[in-house]
Protein backbone atom coordinates (compact mmCIF):
# COMPACT_ATOMS: atom_id res chain seq x y z
CA UNK A 1 0.00 0.00 0.00
CA UNK A 2 2.64 2.25 0.69
CA UNK A 3 4.29 1.85 -2.69
CA UNK A 4 1.51 3.73 -4.29
CA UNK A 5 0.48 6.33 -2.05
CA UNK A 6 -1.12 8.58 -4.78
CA UNK A 7 -3.25 5.88 -6.32
CA UNK A 8 -4.53 4.73 -3.21
CA UNK A 9 -4.74 8.52 -1.26
CA UNK A 10 -8.44 9.26 0.17
CA UNK A 11 -8.08 12.09 -1.81
CA UNK A 12 -6.71 10.85 -5.46
CA UNK A 13 -9.29 10.48 -7.82
CA UNK A 14 -8.34 7.90 -10.11
CA UNK A 15 -9.51 8.48 -13.69
CA UNK A 16 -7.86 8.17 -17.32
CA UNK A 17 -8.95 11.37 -18.43
CA UNK A 18 -7.11 14.18 -17.14
CA UNK A 19 -7.64 17.45 -18.21
CA UNK A 20 -11.29 18.68 -19.18
CA UNK A 21 -9.79 18.10 -23.38
CA UNK A 22 -9.28 14.70 -22.60
CA UNK A 23 -12.55 13.99 -21.06
CA UNK A 24 -14.70 15.93 -23.78
CA UNK A 25 -12.36 13.99 -26.70
CA UNK A 26 -13.64 10.37 -24.66
CA UNK A 27 -17.62 11.97 -24.49
CA UNK A 28 -17.72 12.81 -28.42
CA UNK A 29 -16.12 9.74 -29.33
CA UNK A 30 -18.49 7.57 -27.09
CA UNK A 31 -20.93 10.22 -28.82
CA UNK A 32 -19.78 8.75 -32.23
CA UNK A 33 -20.10 4.90 -31.53
CA UNK A 34 -23.52 5.35 -29.91
CA UNK A 35 -24.57 7.55 -33.17
CA UNK A 36 -23.37 4.80 -35.57
CA UNK A 37 -25.42 2.23 -33.10
CA UNK A 38 -28.72 4.40 -34.38
CA UNK A 39 -27.68 4.77 -37.78
CA UNK A 40 -27.38 0.84 -37.94
CA UNK A 41 -31.37 1.10 -36.32
CA UNK A 42 -32.71 3.24 -38.71
CA UNK A 43 -31.22 1.66 -41.67
CA UNK A 44 -32.06 -1.67 -40.80
CA UNK A 45 -35.54 -0.31 -40.81
CA UNK A 46 -35.39 1.73 -43.95
CA UNK A 47 -33.93 -1.91 -46.01
CA UNK A 48 -36.80 -3.72 -44.48
CA UNK A 49 -39.37 -1.09 -46.20
CA UNK A 50 -38.13 -1.06 -49.06
CA UNK A 51 -37.68 -4.94 -49.26
CA UNK A 52 -41.54 -4.57 -48.46
CA UNK A 53 -42.21 -2.12 -51.05
CA UNK A 54 -40.49 -4.00 -53.42
CA UNK A 55 -40.56 -7.96 -52.84
CA UNK A 56 -44.32 -7.81 -51.52
CA UNK A 57 -45.57 -5.42 -54.21
CA UNK A 58 -48.93 -7.41 -53.77
CA UNK A 59 -49.50 -7.15 -50.61
CA UNK A 60 -47.98 -3.43 -50.20
CA UNK A 61 -51.72 -1.66 -50.70
CA UNK A 62 -54.57 -2.37 -53.58
CA UNK A 63 -54.43 0.24 -56.34
CA UNK A 64 -51.89 3.27 -56.21
CA UNK A 65 -50.75 4.29 -52.06
CA UNK A 66 -51.41 8.04 -51.26
CA UNK A 67 -48.84 10.53 -51.18
CA UNK A 68 -46.86 11.10 -47.79
CA UNK A 69 -49.55 13.18 -45.68
CA UNK A 70 -48.55 17.16 -46.88
CA UNK A 71 -48.16 17.91 -43.38
CA UNK A 72 -44.98 16.58 -43.37
CA UNK A 73 -43.27 18.99 -44.85
CA UNK A 74 -44.19 21.67 -42.35
CA UNK A 75 -42.47 19.12 -39.82
CA UNK A 76 -39.30 18.72 -41.33
CA UNK A 77 -39.33 22.53 -41.97
CA UNK A 78 -39.47 22.38 -38.37
CA UNK A 79 -36.70 19.64 -37.45
CA UNK A 80 -34.50 21.82 -39.90
CA UNK A 81 -34.96 25.09 -38.17
CA UNK A 82 -34.18 23.07 -34.77
CA UNK A 83 -30.94 22.19 -36.15
CA UNK A 84 -29.82 25.62 -36.88
CA UNK A 85 -31.33 26.72 -33.82
CA UNK A 86 -29.28 23.85 -31.92
CA UNK A 87 -26.17 24.94 -33.78
CA UNK A 88 -26.50 28.46 -32.87
CA UNK A 89 -26.88 27.01 -29.32
CA UNK A 90 -23.61 24.96 -29.12
CA UNK A 91 -21.84 28.06 -30.67
CA UNK A 92 -23.11 30.31 -28.16
CA UNK A 93 -22.17 27.72 -25.64
CA UNK A 94 -18.87 27.81 -26.28
CA UNK A 95 -18.22 31.01 -26.51
CA UNK A 96 -20.15 31.21 -23.19
CA UNK A 97 -22.42 34.04 -24.62
CA UNK A 98 -25.75 34.90 -22.33
CA UNK A 99 -27.72 33.67 -26.11
CA UNK A 100 -27.24 30.00 -25.20
CA UNK A 101 -30.44 30.10 -23.38
CA UNK A 102 -32.70 31.34 -25.76
CA UNK A 103 -31.45 29.49 -28.70
CA UNK A 104 -31.71 25.99 -26.75
CA UNK A 105 -34.95 27.17 -25.78
CA UNK A 106 -36.17 27.93 -29.64
CA UNK A 107 -34.64 24.67 -30.37
CA UNK A 108 -36.63 22.55 -27.32
CA UNK A 109 -39.96 24.41 -28.96
CA UNK A 110 -39.50 23.27 -32.60
CA UNK A 111 -38.97 19.86 -31.25
CA UNK A 112 -42.06 19.97 -29.10
CA UNK A 113 -43.57 21.52 -32.72
CA UNK A 114 -42.20 18.59 -34.93
CA UNK A 115 -43.77 15.63 -32.58
CA UNK A 116 -47.21 17.30 -32.97
CA UNK A 117 -46.54 17.36 -36.50
CA UNK A 118 -46.17 14.15 -36.72
CA UNK A 119 -48.97 13.77 -34.90
CA UNK A 120 -51.11 15.17 -37.04
CA UNK A 121 -49.89 13.26 -40.20
CA UNK A 122 -50.67 10.12 -38.37
CA UNK A 123 -54.45 11.57 -37.92
CA UNK A 124 -54.64 12.00 -41.48
CA UNK A 125 -53.49 8.45 -42.43
CA UNK A 126 -55.81 7.46 -39.76
CA UNK A 127 -58.78 9.25 -41.17
CA UNK A 128 -58.20 7.56 -44.74
CA UNK A 129 -59.32 4.20 -42.57
CA UNK A 130 -55.31 3.23 -43.35
CA UNK A 131 -55.70 1.50 -39.85
CA UNK A 132 -55.54 -2.10 -40.50
CA UNK A 133 -52.13 -4.17 -42.68
CA UNK A 134 -54.46 -7.15 -43.70
CA UNK A 135 -57.27 -5.47 -44.96
CA UNK A 136 -54.85 -2.23 -46.65
CA UNK A 137 -52.01 -3.56 -47.20
CA UNK A 138 -48.79 -2.96 -45.41
CA UNK A 139 -48.17 0.80 -46.92
CA UNK A 140 -49.69 2.50 -43.48
CA UNK A 141 -48.39 -0.17 -41.16
CA UNK A 142 -44.49 0.54 -42.57
CA UNK A 143 -45.27 4.09 -42.44
CA UNK A 144 -46.37 4.11 -38.77
CA UNK A 145 -42.85 2.01 -37.83
CA UNK A 146 -40.38 4.43 -39.82
CA UNK A 147 -42.29 7.46 -38.61
CA UNK A 148 -42.72 6.07 -34.80
CA UNK A 149 -39.08 5.36 -35.00
CA UNK A 150 -37.40 8.81 -35.31
CA UNK A 151 -40.64 10.32 -33.56
CA UNK A 152 -39.26 7.68 -30.45
CA UNK A 153 -35.89 9.05 -30.39
CA UNK A 154 -37.06 12.27 -30.46
CA UNK A 155 -39.06 11.87 -27.19
CA UNK A 156 -36.33 10.57 -25.87
CA UNK A 157 -34.04 13.35 -26.63
CA UNK A 158 -36.26 15.55 -25.11
CA UNK A 159 -34.69 14.40 -21.48
CA UNK A 160 -31.16 15.77 -22.66
CA UNK A 161 -32.22 18.42 -24.12
CA UNK A 162 -34.68 19.76 -21.15
CA UNK A 163 -31.58 19.27 -19.15
CA UNK A 164 -29.18 21.12 -21.32
CA UNK A 165 -31.43 24.07 -21.89
CA UNK A 166 -31.88 24.19 -18.05
CA UNK A 167 -28.33 24.56 -18.11
CA UNK A 168 -27.79 27.16 -20.68
CA UNK A 169 -30.53 28.94 -19.60
CA UNK A 170 -28.87 29.44 -16.42
CA UNK A 171 -25.24 30.41 -18.30
CA UNK A 172 -23.58 27.37 -16.97
CA UNK A 173 -21.72 26.68 -20.49
CA UNK A 174 -18.22 28.30 -21.43
CA UNK A 175 -15.38 27.99 -23.51
CA UNK A 176 -13.73 25.16 -20.88
CA UNK A 177 -17.33 23.16 -20.52
CA UNK A 178 -19.60 22.73 -23.24
CA UNK A 179 -19.86 18.86 -23.26
CA UNK A 180 -23.51 18.71 -22.31
CA UNK A 181 -24.32 21.01 -25.46
CA UNK A 182 -22.01 19.19 -27.83
CA UNK A 183 -23.30 15.91 -27.20
CA UNK A 184 -26.48 16.87 -27.07
CA UNK A 185 -26.09 18.58 -30.33
CA UNK A 186 -24.61 15.79 -31.99
CA UNK A 187 -27.50 13.93 -31.37
CA UNK A 188 -30.20 16.40 -32.59
CA UNK A 189 -28.01 16.80 -36.30
CA UNK A 190 -28.13 12.87 -36.19
CA UNK A 191 -31.57 12.98 -35.79
CA UNK A 192 -32.31 15.38 -38.26
CA UNK A 193 -30.29 13.81 -40.67
CA UNK A 194 -32.22 10.61 -40.09
CA UNK A 195 -35.29 11.92 -40.96
CA UNK A 196 -34.08 13.43 -44.39
CA UNK A 197 -33.17 10.31 -45.35
CA UNK A 198 -36.74 8.52 -43.68
CA UNK A 199 -38.74 11.41 -45.51
CA UNK A 200 -36.80 10.33 -49.12
CA UNK A 201 -38.06 7.08 -48.09
CA UNK A 202 -41.40 7.56 -47.42
CA UNK A 203 -41.66 9.52 -50.95
CA UNK A 204 -40.10 6.39 -52.66
CA UNK A 205 -42.38 3.92 -51.05
CA UNK A 206 -45.30 5.94 -51.75
CA UNK A 207 -44.33 6.01 -55.81
CA UNK A 208 -46.51 3.68 -58.52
Amino acid sequence: MKLFPTLFSANARVTPFGDASARLDAGRMGMWIFLAVLALLFLSAIFGYLFVRIENAATWMQGSPPPPPAILLSSTAALLLSSWTMHCALRAAQRGDKTQGKWMLATLALALLFLVLQAFAWVQLIQLHLTNPFTTGLYAWMFYVLTGLHALHVFGGLVPLCATTARARRCEYGPNDFGGALYTAMYWHFLDGAWIVLYITLLLGSSS
